[in-house]
């Protein structure tokens, strides 16, 4: 299935785990050679150095929705930013994912990976673990970035690292038992059982529309719960963190997340959804509208999606851009498929697989181009309205980036 919806059946193998929902799902992928010590990520192209550091965060208003037993609510966070100048050999970066949430991760062979073919732990970001931050030029503009359903909180590093390159601070989220691994700082890893038990259950009773409105309902709280936090980050990044400017941004479920959050809360200035359907359905029929796509958004709000899917065929993006007053923009890349926004651009082609593997999870779009345009429209669009600098990308099509179409 092709469909943008932020819960389909293609999105369940990114939420298997130890062979649960067996019968519900396509058999994983053959193992393959382990690689990834040589894999790279696009390098960011902005002027800053980046650093990171992982933070875990407990929201103690709330019991965890998903594990009703815990009196509280845990997530981990990633906080990347511009870092200072300074010596950064290798075996400073820091990696892509910790060890326990990489083999959990890898076991699902993700979108198309096989199993064993990348090693998620060897892999390196471009980023500096603790590195000081940059503190010339003020406070900056930070951004929540959300992955899709059953992805990871890394799955959007290529993005993540730009923005970031670029002066921004981003926060990444891990919701706790809907990632199919989640590693805490004893070393704990919390995957993602108590959702495929509620999603089989779900299936079998015919409840896929109220299984949904929990999830997006928890990744909402989880959200706020976050913005809540943005005065307390750690590493002493609040210090040069603006809160009067916050963007938030996210792929597929991440997307739908994105608009639903802006939508109940207003601290969310601006918001990017990467291919998201915005309805309770495991694929998009126009029905059971989430209320952002029922009464729209009074600022700015970004949606991008991929080749003959927009706002004019997708029922909840009309209804959304039909009662949005706040500047919008509906762009499609060309070539592209739901995946594309996300890290497989980047390393589905560095993993040992064909031709007709990549083209199946990406589409027929070049992956660097796809990386570019992503990474330029997203930053466009954020230093417009959280920084007041426009390139005019938005504009008009650009020779630039004949593979983006706007469609409104």
């Amino acid at each position: 299935m092709t469909s943008r919806a932020f819960l389909t059946r293609r999105s369940l193998v990114g939420l298997a785990a130890a062979g649960l929902a067996a019968g519900l799902l396509p058999t994983p992928a053959t193992a393959a050679p382990r690689t990834g010590a040589g894999v790279r990520l696009p390098a960011p192209t902005g002027p800053f150095a980046i650093g990171t550091v992982s933070a875990r965060l407990v929201d103690r208003s709330r019991p965890d929705p998903w594990a009703p037993a815990l009196p509280y609510r845990e997530l981990m966070v990633d906080v990347w930013y511009p870092a200072a100048p300074g010596p950064g050999g290798e075996h400073r970066r820091a990696p892509y994912m910790a060890p326990g949430a990489a083999a959990r991760w890898d076991a699902t062979a993700p979108h198309g990976i096989p199993r064993g073919a990348l090693d998620f732990a060897a892999l390196w970001t471009h980023a500096r673990k603790g590195a000081a931050a940059a503190t010339r030029g003020g406070r900056r503009p930070v951004l929540l970035y959300a992955a899709g359903a059953g992805d990871p909180r890394t799955w959007g590093t290529t993005l993540v690292e730009e923005l970031a390159s670029r002066g921004y601070v981003v926060v990444t989220v891990d919701h706790t038992y809907e990632s199919p691994g989640v590693q805490f700082p004893d070393g704990s890893v919390k995957g993602n059982e108590p959702l495929l038990e509620a999603l089989a259950k779900a299936q079998r009773e015919g409840t896929m529309s109220a299984l949904l409105k929990k999830v997006l309902g928890v990744r909402v709280a989880d959200s706020t719960f976050v913005l809540d936090r943005l005065g307390s980050l750690p590493h002493g990044l609040s210090a040069i963190v603006d809160r009067s400017r916050v963007g938030m941004v996210g792929q597929s479920a991440g997307g739908v997340c994105a608009a639903q959050t802006m939508y109940e809360d207003r601290r969310v200035k601006a918001g990017v959804d990467l291919d998201g359907t915005l309805e309770f359905n495991p694929e998009p029929d126009g029905t059971n509208l989430l209320p952002v796509a029922r009464h729209g958004l009074d600022r700015p709000f970004l949606l991008m999606g991929r080749e003959g899917s927009d706002r004019t065929t997708e029922p909840s993006w009309r209804s959304f851009w039909a009662h949005s007053t706040g500047w919008k923009r509906n762009l499609t890349l060309r070539g592209a498929k739901h995946q594309t926004y996300t890290d497989l651009a980047a390393l589905l082609p560095r993993a040992g697989v064909d031709r007709a593997t990549v083209e199946e999870h990406i589409g027929t779009i070049v992956p660097e181009r796809a990386v570019a345009a992503q990474r330029a429209y997203v930053v466009s669009f954020f230093d417009r309205w959280l920084k007041g600098e426009d390139d005019g990308l938005l504009e008009r099509p650009s020779e630039r980036f004949p593979e983006v179409v706007f469609a409104g």
